[in-house]
């Protein structure tokens, strides 16, 4: 599966904003338009559009923290163009591309206990559970090697 992560732009904002999730995700992720306000009006997270073939299939963000480690969120697939494998090729993407970053000690996420697939796909590429919490969420980190 081959994924572009382009920025978002007065030309892709609106597709971002119209991506859903299936029902049982929901509790999972906010809508893509709560985390543009994040990104916009916050100074932590940078968001990216996720396309397949120059269309908008998902949606994702960055932040860099106070350790210099590189973060992931905000991750959403279209209901629509789920069980593809562009999640898969999204969290890859990203992470690979956060940590060539020089001095990236680590790329972190976070999900809840009970998202179960999240957990499944982030452990299966090599995220690693740390112990540390944030808020009610796990943390899971990737070192490169």
């Amino acid at each position: 599966m081959h994924i572009d992560l382009e920025p978002v732009t007065k030309d892709n904002w609106r597709a971002c904003v119209a991506l859903t999730v299936q029902p049982e995700q929901r509790e999972f992720v906010n809508d893509v338009s709560h985390y543009l306000c994040l990104c916009h009006y916050g100074d932590t997270w940078h968001p990216l559009a996720v396309t397949v073939d120059g269309e908008v299939a998902g949606f994702c963000m960055w932040a860099v923290d106070d350790d210099a480690s590189r973060w992931i969120g905000g991750v959403v697939v279209d209901a629509s163009r789920q069980r593809q494998g562009i999640g898969r090729a999204l969290v890859v993407a990203l992470r690979d591309r956060l940590a060539a970053e020089p001095g990236v000690p680590n790329v972190a996420l976070s999900y809840a206990p009970e998202n179960t697939a999240a957990r499944a796909l982030y452990l299966s590429l090599g995220f690693v559970e740390t112990g540390e919490m944030e808020d009610d969420e796990i943390i899971a980190r990737w070192t490169p090697a």
